[in-house]
């Protein structure tokens, strides 16, 4: 059966469905470990690898997802592709073990990779070149809003239903995305012409695989398992980094390479790709950061931090689309540039946060972010695309997807080891401090025990007591500082930005291409 001609909307609602469960399934089930570990009799550090098992598998198809497309066609790659990840999410959901449910997770992660870099590089090719800016911000909605929406929406379903229910809901939306993108989505003339059978590079695919997936092992694991000095993990990386240099080495040489390396001439693409990569390196370590500084200092509940979040994206949802038009009347670098200030304010502003900060305190610095992120997303992917030709587009979308996921996951392992470094040293210096020879501490401690005493009476150990709840005080501001540190260094990150971006060159206005989907 042949799809049928659509226009350009109903294009954009098929591929953005499917992509838009992917990505939410990427953090969906963060926040339901501790049901399935209850619930398959799963050890702490087992049950972590249903979500490491999903990121690596992803990990290693979105870069082969451009010459999947080319090797079966892209709509049959996008059909077997929303398949696989429907099939496979109803397996998670009756799995009754927890090695079952880590292979179906792999075989979900398999079926999703595909579909962000497939979606995108029709969204590119579907709207006329001065209409990109719309077509990213509305790609943005899902690469943006699913991380966000991913733990308060699994959150909900897992604390009212079930864990397995997580899972079970991407199965009716799947089977109506399997339908629509069946009746409209086509390849486009350029793709039906191509020469079918080309050789499958073998060893280009088995380098990719192993250093991506040994890649993902070592950034999800290695804080918990304290980097090299794990023996693990310091193998891993080893492994990661020589398949990954051999892996460029060998796809340069090649006439049909599995990721073509060769579009990095490309001076705004190449620069395009270390925007995204360091933004959402900062970006992504934020998005846990908050949260965490919220629950584990503040003492706000799930919901609270929730309501932290929220308001953010609805603001994304507002502030995406106007960006999209934008871009069709003002440069998008300086559109750009506006979105890397905006992104490091707001990471200055939560710099300065105390442990006294009020809710609409959080709220507002969560907002200026959300405004600084839509401004930062759809201008930089506008301009990356801006001089890549149709016959490309897979390619560089696929290779744009994977740095973008891998700037999310270096970002997320570097807040967490410099969280922990950054604590520690301020433990240090606080407790230097803290010493009956030091006449503050010495009074401070007086004056507690003293309140102690009358609250709970002199028979207790008040000495003991107030030292402890001084102790707990002094662990609490050494976190705290340390969160300030990571957040101050994060906007640096994006201040550091603003350089790079004016390498790349005015994409062009106006004009057209033939719409293919």
């Amino acid at each position: 059966m042949e799809a049928r001609p659509a226009g350009k909307w109903i294009v954009t609602l098929c591929v953005m469905i499917p992509t838009l469960i992917e990505i939410l399934d990427t953090s969906i089930a963060n926040v339901a470990l501790g049901h399935i570990q209850g619930s398959l009799s799963a050890g702490q550090d087992e049950v972590t690898w249903v979500l490491t098992s999903y990121l690596v598998s992803n990990a290693v198809v979105i870069p082969i997802s451009g010459w999947l497309s080319r090797l079966m066609g892209r709509r049959n790659y996008l059909l077997a592709s929303i398949g696989l990840f429907t099939l496979s999410s109803m397996l998670c959901g009756m799995a009754m073990s927890l090695e079952a449910l880590i292979l179906f997770r792999v075989l979900q992660g398999v079926g999703g990779g595909g579909l962000q870099p497939v979606s995108q590089a029709i969204l590119l090719e579907t709207f006329p070149p001065n209409q990109r800016g719309m077509a990213m911000a509305i790609f943005a909605m899902g690469a943006v809003l699913g991380p966000i929406l991913g733990p308060l929406l699994g959150g909900y379903i897992t604390d009212h239903y079930s864990w397995r229910w997580i899972f079970y809901i991407n199965v009716p939306i799947g089977l109506v995305a399997l339908g629509m993108n069946w009746l409209y989505i086509q390849d486009p003339p350029y793709l039906l012409r191509r020469v079918r059978g080309e050789g499958i590079d073998v060893v280009g695919l088995s380098l990719l695989s192993v250093g991506l997936a040994s890649l993902q092992i070592v950034l999800d694991k290695g804080q918990q398992d304290d980097w090299f000095a794990a023996d693990h993990i310091l193998a891993l990386s080893v492994v990661a980094g020589v398949c990954l240099i051999f892996f460029v080495f060998w796809e340069l040489r090649q006439k049909n390479p599995i990721v073509d390396l060769r579009i990095f001439r490309d001076r705004s693409f190449a620069t395009g790709n270390v925007v995204m990569f360091f933004g959402f390196f900062a970006f992504f370590g934020s998005i846990v950061l908050l949260p965490m500084y919220l629950q584990n200092l503040m003492g706000y509940t799930a919901f609270l931090a929730g309501v932290v979040l929220g308001p953010g994206g609805l603001i994304m949802l507002l502030v995406l689309p106007l960006v999209g038009k934008l871009t069709q009347r003002v440069d998008a670098r300086f559109l750009l540039f506006v979105g890397l200030l905006i992104s490091a304010g707001s990471l200055w502003y939560m710099s300065g946060f105390t442990l006294g900060i009020d809710l609409g305190t959080a709220i507002f610095a969560r907002n200026i972010q959300a405004v600084g992120i839509a401004f930062f997303f759809v201008p930089l992917s506008y301009l990356t695309m801006a001089f890549i030709p149709r016959e490309a587009m897979n390619n560089a979308s696929a290779i744009f997807n994977l740095l973008r996921n891998l700037g999310g996951s270096f970002g997320v392992a570097f807040v967490t080891t410099l969280l922990a470094r950054r604590t520690q040293f301020h433990q240090v210096r606080i407790v230097e401090n803290l010493s009956p020879f030091d006449p503050t501490y010495s009074m401070a401690l007086e004056r507690l025990r003293q309140a102690v005493a009358l609250k709970i009476g002199e028979y207790a150990d008040t000495a003991t007591y107030a030292a402890g709840v001084i102790h707990r005080h002094m662990r609490r501001e050494a976190a705290a500082m340390a969160f300030y540190d990571v957040f101050h260094a994060q906007a640096l990150m994006f201040l550091a930005l603003c350089v790079l971006m004016w390498i790349m060159r005015r994409p062009p206005r106006g004009g057209g291409m033939p719409a293919g989907h």
